[in-house]
């Protein structure tokens, strides 16, 4: 028990604070990206240079009013250089996996709101092209969420739409596309689309029509039991 205690108070002082965390976070987006040190050095300068503004140029100011100015125009530059950091490291971060099999799930699992309920596991997947179709169930009915060639899942596509409508036929079913082209979205821009779409169901409805799907089809990776690498299985031998 001494020993596992002090290991995990090793570990535990190992981890980096949170300071250094946002550090870390800050240098991996500049990286990536290296015009952000502009939206950031905008999001904390102008809030402070307003607050000095404020401060120096309104009449009948005490030195006790000079510094709430002052202090609350460095709080507000805190405050929206933290957020512009999140929006940007997560379009950092998904620029990186952008165009890999499987991004579209871990963007579905991450980043979407609570009024949605989908998997990271794809509902189709072409063989060849590791085209993949993803379902969500949200507000606005159901989407299909395409990764890949479009033209190597419509056929996919398709048996989805088909399929959904029999389950469900009074839910809106739409179509995205994530990839390259003009009626396509970028990875970062993809729950911005899904969110576009005209609600038409309320908070149970999705509860209920996720439910639905989920026990009336089967999802190609539920099929593969769990220890088996599929990339590795091989045919038995003819008697």
């Amino acid at each position: 028990m001494a020993r596992s205690s002090s290991t995990d108070t090793k570990a535990k002082a190992k981890e980096p604070g949170r300071l250094k965390q946002m550090f870390q976070v800050f240098q991996m987006t500049r990286r990536a990206d290296p015009t952000s040190i502009w939206w950031f050095a905008a999001a904390f300068l102008v809030p402070v240079v307003l607050g000095v503004l404020l401060a120096l140029l309104l009449p009948g100011q005490n030195w006790l009013a000079v510094v709430l100015w002052i202090l609350a125009g460095v709080l507000l530059g805190v405050l929206l250089f933290l957020i512009v950091l999140g929006r940007l490291a997560e379009r950092a971060a998904y620029s990186q996996i952008e165009g890999q099999p499987g991004a579209v799930g871990a963007v579905l699992s991450n980043s979407l709101r609570r009024q949605w309920r989908s998997s990271e596991m794809p509902v189709a997947v072409h063989g060849r092209s590791q085209s993949a179709v993803y379902r969500a169930v949200g507000t606005p009915g159901v989407v299909l969420i395409t990764e890949g060639q479009v033209g190597n899942i419509s056929r996919q596509v398709d048996e989805e739409r088909r399929k959904v409508q029999r389950i469900v036929p009074n839910v809106p079913v739409h179509v995205v596309h994530v990839g390259e082209g003009s009626d396509a979205v970028t990875l970062h821009k993809l729950p911005r689309a899904m969110n576009k779409y005209k609600k038409s169901l309320n908070r149970n409805e999705v509860l209920a029509v996720a439910n639905r799907l989920d026990s009336l089809t089967q999802s190609p990776a539920s099929a593969i039991p769990k220890g088996i690498d599929p990339t590795r299985v091989r045919a038995g031998r003819p008697r």
